[in-house]
């Protein structure tokens, strides 16, 4: 499964998002069924690193963010990955007017599955305070653990 996280300039949660389903994927034991990337609404970051903001919140929670930069997303993503994980529904509505018609890809919210955020949107920590970093890192972390829970069942011993 290949999945791409998409805010909207790929610099704050989308990087976040990206980072945590990956280590959270590792942690899973999912290195061959599973990969991920994110990229951004519009390109206002391209070639840029996450915030400093999202990448300091990250390090604090063992999240690796550095090797990640800004893209925007294009049409040829919509063949090349399976599901696109949107961080609001703004989001959501630009990639499902983007997709193309023969695309077979699924797009979600990033809370889909949520428990505690069940179908909510993201907020955009950029104009926000740390704390609202954390926050959008905890909710991130959930959605995370969901979505990883929904396409690979955790199988009893």
């Amino acid at each position: 499964m290949k999945v791409l996280v998409v805010c909207t300039g790929n610099i704050c949660r989308s990087p976040s998002g990206e980072a945590v389903l990956r280590k959270k994927a590792a942690e899973r034991g999912l290195h061959n069924t599973f990969s991920c990337a994110s990229a951004g609404t519009h390109a206002y970051h391209v070639g840029s690193p996450p915030d400093d903001r999202s990448i300091s919140v990250g390090v604090q929670r063992s999240y690796d963010l550095s090797e990640i930069r800004a893209q925007k997303v294009s049409l040829n993503n919509f063949f090349d990955y399976d599901i696109f994980l949107a961080m609001d529904t703004v989001h959501l509505g630009i990639l499902q007017r983007l997709k193309p018609v023969d695309s077979k890809s699924k797009i979600l919210l990033f809370l889909e599955y949520s428990r505690r955020f069940r179908r909510q949107d993201v907020p955009d920590p950029y104009y926000g305070s740390r704390e609202e970093f954390n926050t959008v890192l905890e909710m991130i972390e959930e959605g995370a653990d969901t979505f990883l829970n929904t396409m690979y069942p955790p199988t009893d011993p």
